[in-house]
């Protein structure tokens, strides 16, 4: 049986998350063969809801698949594709399944996706989803009536991007999550470490927990793209000239290495509280990335 998520928050360990992404199609097996792999090597698994708006099985179906399989599971929820009914009567059934842990998110654009003529709804944003999951603690819906029939408790969280320039308004953002209710913060990808300390000391006066994101980087080209095209990630040139002096064919390795030295840093230097990888994709890489960082 796993460890509540909040327990683990609150115990003071370097906690370590990471994704599961459902698939596109019925065929779950590649998926269950993930969550057993890393069940037991990570605190728990986020399960990806129609990423980079890329209709794939449910969030919440994944979330069942984890929990029945005994891991922790972590339930994104993006506010592009429900209004704040299907929301809400979403955290209903994720909490009558034992599904306690939310990440709340506003969501990719639609054109960045797979059904570019699919019409969002943007009904409410994350930081009003987080407000939505503590008024529904406090026995209320968004329409102000009672839930008679009893409240959910969840953990909930929220992202942040460390790496925005300028910081100041991230920052405020940042704030007012936390002033939401927001309990611990998954990042965007980090991979300047500069960028990060300087963050940190914005945001470690605030009481909440902090999970550096870690993207797994499989090619230098890879790199550039996401510089190129990803607002609020910078790879520094360092980085994209050590993953091109690569051996041919061992990009994918320096990345892993790239990976684990990061979390090594974070760690030992206590910067952050934890770390979320995301392997997008290569989740099967995982404990990889931990051995690599010595864990």
């Amino acid at each position: 049986m796993a460890t509540p998520f909040k327990e683990v928050l609150n115990s003071g360990k370097f906690v370590v998350t990471c994704e599961v992404a459902g698939p596109k199609g019925a065929n779950v097996e590649k998926t269950l063969h993930h969550i057993d792999l890393l069940k037991d090597k990570v605190d728990g698994m986020n399960a990806t809801d129609n990423q980079s708006a890329n209709m794939r099985f449910p969030s919440l179906g994944v979330c069942m698949l984890i929990k029945e399989r005994g891991g922790e599971p972590i339930l994104q929820m993006t506010c592009r594709d429900r209004n704040r009914l299907a929301l809400e009567a979403d955290l209903l059934l994720a909490y009558s399944r034992g599904i306690t842990n939310v990440l709340c998110l506003t969501g990719d654009a639609i054109t960045n996706g797979d059904h570019k003529q699919a019409k969002p709804v943007f009904d409410i944003d994350s930081l009003q989803l987080l407000r939505a999951i503590r008024n529904m603690e406090a026995g209320k819906d968004l329409g102000g009536n009672d839930l008679v029939d009893g409240s959910p408790k969840f953990c909930a969280g929220a992202i942040v991007t460390p790496e925005a320039q300028p910081i100041g308004p991230q920052l405020i953002k940042f704030r007012k999550k936390v002033a939401a209710g927001a309990e611990f913060f998954q990042t965007q990808a980090v991979y300047d470490m500069g960028n990060l300390r300087t963050f940190m000391q914005g945001a470690r006066p605030l009481k909440t927990k902090i999970l550096a994101g870690i993207v797994l980087l499989t090619s230098a080209g890879m790199a550039r793209f996401m510089n190129a095209n990803l607002p609020g990630i910078f790879v520094p040139k360092t980085l994209i000239d050590e993953m091109a002096g690569a051996t041919k064919g061992q990009a994918l390795q320096k990345g892993i290495e790239i990976a684990g030295r990061m979390i090594k840093t974070i760690k030992d230097e206590k910067l952050c509280d934890g770390v979320h990888i995301m392997a997008i994709g290569r989740e099967g890489l995982v404990p990889d990335i931990l051995a690599a960082a010595g864990m």
